[in-house]
């Protein structure tokens, strides 16, 4: 959603939002996840400006930042509501570090349901944080599916911001710590959906590791598709 509204210098309306969404669940014509503000560090919303922070990977940031502006995170996820009453949508959290703020979260969500009405919304987290992998089983019955942001979760693992250059060569998309971390969030999660995403979901080297460690779905840019899907079949071809 950054990337549809996040050079506009005011918020759009919950109409135009609502809009949009609908019309992308149409357009794909299956369940849409849509992640909510993930504003703060490299991803910056024109129409919220925050303060400078000495790390900001490290601060204000997704979740964080949208508890300190409620408002906008109720009109985004009234407009999530309006649209899931039209197409099949999935709405997802970022940046959730503890169980207390995906309770808020689902707090302002359950208002605005509770004036919109009803409707089917199933909800998830990203984990980016290794707190929220380690701690996985504490989210068990708040979430209906959970998303590893792979490169997120690479930095915060291997204390290296993803945006330096100078440290890229300590964020390998296969370094055995991420595999760790995706393996306890299955063990404390089981049963539920486990999407990974980020450049570990593209590496078709990291696919069988990746559906023995139990995840279900892999997020990729499109070019992707064809090459991982090829390496999901060779793997069920080998089983």
């Amino acid at each position: 959603t950054e990337i549809l509204f996040g050079a506009r210098p005011q918020a759009p309306s919950v109409e135009e939002q609502a809009e949009v969404y609908a019309s992308i669940g149409h357009t794909i014509g299956g369940p849409v996840t849509i992640r909510t503000w993930d504003a703060g560090g490299d991803k910056p919303l024109a129409f919220l400006p925050s303060e400078h922070e000495a790390n900001p990977a490290l601060g204000e940031r997704g979740i964080r930042t949208m508890r300190r502006v409620r408002g906008l995170f109720a009109d985004q996820l009234r407009a999530i509501a309006l649209a899931a009453r039209q197409t099949p949508l999935r709405v997802m959290f970022p940046m959730v570090t503890t169980p207390d703020e995906l309770r808020w979260a689902r707090g302002v969500l359950d208002e605005v349901l509770a004036d919109v009405g009803p409707v089917d919304l199933p909800v998830g987290i990203m984990v980016e944080v290794p707190a929220a992998a380690l701690g996985a089983s504490e989210f068990a019955g708040l979430v209906d599916f959970v998303s590893v942001g792979t490169n997120d979760l690479a930095q915060y693992t291997l204390a290296a911001d993803r945006t330096n250059a100078a440290v890229a060569g300590l964020l390998p998309p296969d370094a055995p710590s991420l595999f760790t971390l995706i393996g306890l969030t299955r063990a404390g999660l089981p049963g539920i959906p486990l999407a990974v995403c980020g450049d570990m979901a593209g590496d078709p080297s990291a696919t069988a590791r990746l559906l023995a460690l139990g995840v279900t779905e892999l997020s990729v840019s499109p070019p992707r598709v064809p090459t991982i899907k090829q390496a999901v079949r060779h793997v069920g071809a080998s089983l």
